[in-house]
């Protein structure tokens, strides 16, 4: 790993470069090890050796660093390419002599030592704005940073490979704790950009506590940063770059040979794959583009889909402008792995509800979405037992997903898609049914919520409490749908209670919040808002595509929302939180009386454990959910 830092061989001759006159800067007052990528280590006891500016690059550093007699160039290169460049200056002035007049690359060439040195002050000047930049690494969006909230509360986030539609989740390696990385130095006083070598303290999502090397136990100089972010760099990139290694001016003094401090640092230490960032690039490439145009849920009707375009990307998540809004503000958002869109002719194929555009042709630069880039749905096989019209189930509300609720399947469509209503909201017209696959995460055999201790919505206006599911199955006549049809299969998720992440309101898509982990069910988890009631948490499968690990938001460029003020919650609870429906009374009774009575009454013994939830405390994100507690 540290092979790169003696990679390159000194020569200090250069035929034309010895020949030319000394430049000088004044000297530094302050002692400066730098560690050139040929491995050198120099040191300044005196701090009197001063500093010099490449006149090829415009570098600035320690002058006996430099290459040359006269300690003029930064590198063997920059000696060699102003040596090139001087002898053409040198035939083009014999022209001059010649009586020829001279052309503009000559006289470029004779001022070369003037246009070095505007490129070192303009290097300067960049300098000084990224050194500003790089000052306030925590991500911060209106005084919001997530490290310091991390810090100041202990708590955790969820691991990025928690989240397989994210960028870099499912190659985000070994990354992890004690993995080192060379980042700006933002503790030095050059006026140019210069690097050492830091330790991963902690991880949260893309965001890393780092600590410089040489630092031990001393917190003082830790930073947070984005560990996808462009300055962030494997170990041995400086001595490939041709970047100087400079340790923070706060521990210089510290040890008087740094090389042999990083050799034994590094010795069998982790650090980011080479081809990390190009990895991190691809994993940020999306295949939705602008205008093309998709199927997507009529946020007004939810029974119907409707024509939309793509208006932009941004980490993924599409903003959809309905085709016929004229003035393009009519719009909704989405991942691009939402199950909520589909293809062009989509509806018509499994029989779903559509609502024809107006517009009798597509607008120009408008196109079809080819239908491979669609999340695809798990096929089911319809022909035997399956789903049918007027059978009992348990959904999450769609329009509360804060509640799981009684419900019904009002149809059945092909490819396993399924229209279903809540009892006793529906409207007369069904236009607000929805469509759920008989696969989706988001609905459940009836018993679930009574198992796993989760309170059931009963039906608007049911008189009779506490609600039995035997009794108003006898009711209504009805028979609750088999529970082999429903999805059993449960990924070891990696999610724990508490953890943090970033994750989309719902309510209000267009919002991405910070948020907390707060109950795990299977593969449902428990979504809370933080800073805002219970009453706005949402229960979201484990593989949503609209949960994301911390610092995303600042990666991709889009807005976070901090967790709400109480003022804040006040004054946004009847805008930006979209109020829900009122909650009806909802029964919370004997578990253990009940689960017997489920078992006995409503399921076979063999669909017992498929129901039955681990509980929060022993939740770990695996498959051995289906595990029967004794009483």
């Amino acid at each position: 790993m540290f092979d790169g830092y003696d990679s390159c061989s000194e020569d200090t001759s250069s035929s034309s470069s010895s020949e030319e006159s000394e430049e000088e800067v004044a000297p530094l007052p302050s002692n400066l090890p730098i560690i050139k990528n040929n491995g050198q280590v120099y040191t300044y006891p005196d701090g009197k050796s001063g500093m010099a500016t490449c006149e090829m690059c415009g570098m600035v550093g320690v002058r006996d660093a430099f290459y040359s007699k006269t300690k003029r160039f930064c590198s063997v290169s920059c000696s060699r390419s102003y040596s090139s460049n001087s002898k053409k200056a040198s035939i083009l002035a014999r022209l001059q002599v010649t009586g020829k007049p001279p052309t503009k690359k000559a006289k470029v060439l004779q001022k070369q030592p003037l246009v070095a040195k505007l490129a070192a002050y303009a290097q300067y000047q960049a300098t000084l704005q990224n050194q500003a930049k790089t000052k306030s690494v925590a991500v911060s969006v209106e005084g919001f940073s997530w490290g310091n909230y991390i810090s100041s509360n202990s708590f955790i986030a969820a691991p990025v490979t928690c989240f397989k539609h994210a960028p870099m989740g499912t190659c985000w390696g070994d990354i992890s704790e004690n993995v080192r990385v060379e980042v700006p130095n933002t503790d030095c006083s050059l006026p140019t950009k210069v690097f050492w070598i830091a330790g991963i303290v902690k991880l949260a999502g893309y965001n890393a506590l780092l600590r410089y090397e040489g630092f031990e136990n001393d917190s003082g100089l830790d930073f947070w940063c984005n560990i996808c972010g462009s300055d962030i760099h494997p170990v041995g990139w400086c001595a490939a770059s041709g970047k100087p290694l400079v340790p923070p001016r706060t521990i210089q003094h510290k040890y008087t040979n740094w090389k042999a401090f990083l050799v034994k640092r590094l010795t069998g230490a982790k650090t980011l794959p080479p081809d990390f960032s190009q990895k991190v690039s691809e994993s940020m490439q999306y295949p939705f583009k602008p205008c093309m145009r998709v199927e997507v849920v009529d946020k007004r009707h939810l029974c119907r889909t409707r024509v939309a375009v793509v208006e932009s990307v941004i980490g993924g998540r599409l903003r959809l402008v309905y085709e016929e809004s004229e003035d393009r503000t009519d719009d909704f958002w989405c991942h691009m792995h939402s199950p909520l869109i589909h293809h062009i002719g989509w509806s018509r194929s499994i029989g779903h509800r559509f609502k024809r555009s107006d517009i009798t042709k597509k607008q120009d630069g408008h196109f079809d979405t080819p239908p491979h880039l669609f999340a695809k749905v798990k096929e089911v096989d319809q022909s035997g037992e399956w789903f049918k019209e007027g059978m009992k189930l348990e959904a999450i509300d769609p329009l509360n997903l804060s509640t799981i609720c009684v419900a019904t399947i009002r149809k059945v469509l092909a490819d396993g898609f399924l229209m279903i209503g809540i009892d006793g909201s529906e409207a007369a017209d069904g236009s607000d049914w929805f469509c759920y696959h008989a696969t989706s995460p988001s609905i459940f055999p009836v018993g679930f919520c009574e198992i796993n201790m989760i309170e059931l919505t009963p039906p608007r206006g049911y008189t009779k409490l506490p609600f039995k599911w035997f009794d108003y199955l006898r009711e209504t006549g009805s028979i609750a749908a088999p529970v082999k049809l429903f999805n059993k299969d449960v990924p070891n998720h990696g999610f724990r209670v508490g953890m943090k992440l970033e994750a989309v309101d719902l309510m209000e898509p267009r919002l991405i919040c910070v948020a907390t982990v707060t109950r795990i069910i299977h593969r449902l988890l428990r979504i809370h808002f933080d800073g805002w009631e219970e009453e706005y948490d949402q229960w979201v499968d484990c593989e949503s595509p609209d949960l994301y690990p911390v610092g995303w938001c600042q990666l991709t460029g889009y807005q976070l929302q901090p967790p709400a003020s109480q003022s804040s919650r006040e004054s946004q609870s009847g805008s930006s939180k979209q109020k829900k429906k009122a909650k009806s009374q909802q029964y919370k009774g004997h578990k253990k009386m009940t689960t017997l009575q489920l078992k006995e009454e409503l399921i076979d013994g063999e669909d017992y454990n498929f129901l039955q939830g681990a509980s929060d405390q022993e939740s770990n994100g695996s498959a051995n959910f289906y595990i029967k507690q004794e009483p």
